[in-house]
């Protein structure tokens, strides 16, 4: 996902991209343990997918505090 298209959402926009990235992340990590993922590099990709989110969240709720 771009960083164009998370910083688009709002707060409880993002939050639930958070949830539903690693609601994908433990999918996979288990489709690897039991031998049933031919890509792992989709691990890698929704392993930083999420790090994107996090950091533009924090950064959104920054914003917030410091316009409060």
């Amino acid at each position: 996902m771009k960083t164009t298209e998370l910083r688009q959402k709002d707060v409880a926009g993002l939050k639930n991209e958070v949830k539903d990235l690693q609601k994908a992340h433990f999918g996979l990590r288990m489709q690897k343990a039991t031998q049933q993922l031919t890509n792992t590099g989709t691990l890698r990709i929704t392993r930083r997918d999420i790090a994107r989110a996090k950091t533009i969240l924090a950064q959104k709720q920054a914003e917030s505090k410091s316009a409060k």
